[in-house]
């Protein structure tokens, strides 16, 4: 007769299972579901979006789950009878578990890792991210860090330069976990690495987008608000059913929820505002406000402002005017408009699905955006 003991472990290590999550027990998945870290990057725009043209390009390995799973939009989904012929199906990317070298060394070594690489869909400077284990309670990675490159082509290759903006962080099993930047360079793509192994459910990659001022020239005329621009949310009045930044977003609402919905206002006299930066100060020439979708709850009427610097009046560049629901509107521009922020005004409240400012940079905006972008080179 044998029995099996515990190999010994010393007194002073820590719990390496102290951030595991408890096992999925039955009824709502999420019911559990925690929050670590900080997060008041979040309002800023998803650089790695898929709707800005972000994808994961590489991975070294994705046993388990696939890589692309990072970058979907909606929440990560658990299914506990979903099971395929390479065991559990999760939603995230998932790595099969990492060995030693030998019977004698069966853990991997410390420099052991997994890595998954993201193309940036809009290059900018990046202020957090957020690393989703969703569902992964006891096969989430121990730490994860990551790494930031500035590349002229489409991906990295043998000769990148990878740097640091991540170092290891210890990470939170069904968590999201927030972590701050503290880098003002500008990067194309991020390399996301899991110590030793495991799975992640989604990553975040939020920051300001710092858009190359040569392809501005080219082009001559472009969407002076869009985020894939530079464009940004500043501010606005209500944020209760979605998040204005979706205003600026590329391409048209797919559903209603895919725009800037707001709570019924119910005090006379008020109404509802979002406020947006432009990429650097320009020239407005049309304006399109879109309310797709948005067929009961659209605005009843909008007025659009600009001023032009921080400490600069406030002007109307369209005046109060009604909106019909679930349609794009069109505002060719009589005068000059020349702003680095505007202010979108609905009456007395109701949803705006996108907004477009056609026109071209300034040669003061021009001079700003080069000396930003030369500023951030690495």
């Amino acid at each position: 007769m044998t029995s099996e003991t515990t190999p010994p472990q010393p007194t002073d290590a820590p719990d390496p299972h102290a951030h595991d999550a408890a096992p999925y027990g039955g009824g709502d998945p999420y019911a559990d579901y925690r929050r670590f870290g900080a997060f008041g990057f979040t309002e800023l725009v998803d650089l790695a979006d898929r709707r800005l043209g972000g994808g994961v390009i590489a991975a070294n390995d994705e046993f388990f789950a696939e890589r692309e799973n990072l970058l979907v939009r909606e929440r990560a989904v658990f299914d506990p009878e979903h099971f395929g012929h390479k065991g559990k199906i999760m939603d995230g990317w998932e790595t099969r578990r990492r060995r030693g070298a030998s019977g004698d060394e069966p853990f991997p070594t410390p420099e052991d890792h997994d890595w998954a690489v993201v193309r940036l869909g809009a290059p900018g400077v990046i202020r957090g991210i957020v690393v989703d284990t969703a569902h992964f309670r006891g096969n989430y990675p121990q730490q994860v860090s990551l790494q930031a490159a500035s590349v002229d082509g489409f991906a990295p290759d043998g000769d990148t330069k990878w740097v640091e903006l991540v170092a290891p962080t210890q990470m939170r099993g069904h968590a999201a976990n927030g972590i701050a930047v503290d880098d003002d360079r500008r990067w194309t793509h991020v390399r996301l690495c899991q110590h030793p192994d495991g799975g992640v459910a989604r990553l975040r990659v939020h920051g300001e987008v710092l858009p190359d001022p040569d392809w501005f020239a080219l082009l001559g005329v472009v969407d002076l608000v869009a985020a894939v621009n530079g464009g940004s949310c500043e501010d606005a009045s209500d944020r209760f059913y979605s998040s204005p930044t979706q205003v600026i977003l590329p391409g048209t609402s797919r559903k209603m929820d895919d725009g800037w919905e707001n709570r019924r206002r119910r005090v006379r006299g008020t109404n509802d505002w979002v406020r947006f930066r432009l990429a650097a100060q320009g020239e407005i020439r049309a304006v399109e406000i879109d309310t797709a979708y948005l067929k009961g709850n659209a605005a009843g009427w909008i007025a659009l402002s600009g001023r032009d610097g921080e400490s600069g009046e406030w002007f109307e560049i369209i005046p109060r005017t009604r909106l019909e629901p679930d349609t794009l509107h069109r505002f060719p521009l009589a005068g000059r408009a020349v702003a680095t922020e505007v202010r979108l005004d609905t009456f007395p409240d109701g949803g705006v699905a996108r907004m477009r400012l056609h026109g071209s940079l300034t040669a003061a905006g021009d001079a700003d955006l080069r000396a930003r972008y030369e500023a951030a080179r690495p």
